[in-house]
């Protein structure tokens, strides 16, 4: 495994493996799905208030009137890219990579940019894109479209 000072910090970082990536993104996941279940009940009370003073006209069945709406499939969809963005962009590591010791960045070891982070979501295939660092040299494929790296941070 290739090992390299980061000139950030006083740490080494070596490129990270499978198992490792695969540990962080089952953590973030179950993040995800949190911030997603709070994003939804935030929905649900404005929809509820919307409907008490009468502003949306939904019957009685709240939870259908969301599970066939775009804006709040979309809404959703913003919330995620969102966390994720955020978290990689202005963190370089979301809570699944810090638990797992990884980081994610450039090669001279400066966070990516938002651009960066979303080419890396939309070549990801919802993660698939991590089997090909099984094959390549601890590179997924969201990693080379995004032209950055997931290290290991060891402490020195």
């Amino acid at each position: 495994m290739a090992h390299s000072a980061d000139k950030k910090t006083n740490k080494t970082v070596a490129k990270a493996s499978f198992i490792k990536r695969m540990t962080a993104y089952f953590i973030d996941f179950l993040t995800v799905l949190a911030v997603l279940i709070s994003a939804t009940a935030i929905a649900l009370s404005f929809v509820y208030l919307g409907k008490v003073i009468g502003f949306i006209d939904i019957g009685n069945n709240i939870s259908d009137y969301l599970a066939n709406n775009l804006i709040f499939a979309g809404y959703l969809a913003v919330t995620t890219v969102g966390f994720y963005s955020y978290y990689w962009v202005k963190v370089g590591q979301t809570i699944g990579m810090k638990i797992c010791g990884l980081r994610i960045q450039n090669s001279d070891g400066s966070h990516i940019t938002i651009t960066q982070s979303l080419i890396r979501m939309a070549t990801s295939a919802f993660g698939l894109g991590n089997l090909i660092a099984i094959f390549s040299p601890y590179h997924a494929f969201q990693d080379t479209w995004a032209e950055c790296e997931v290290v290991a941070i060891t402490h020195t």
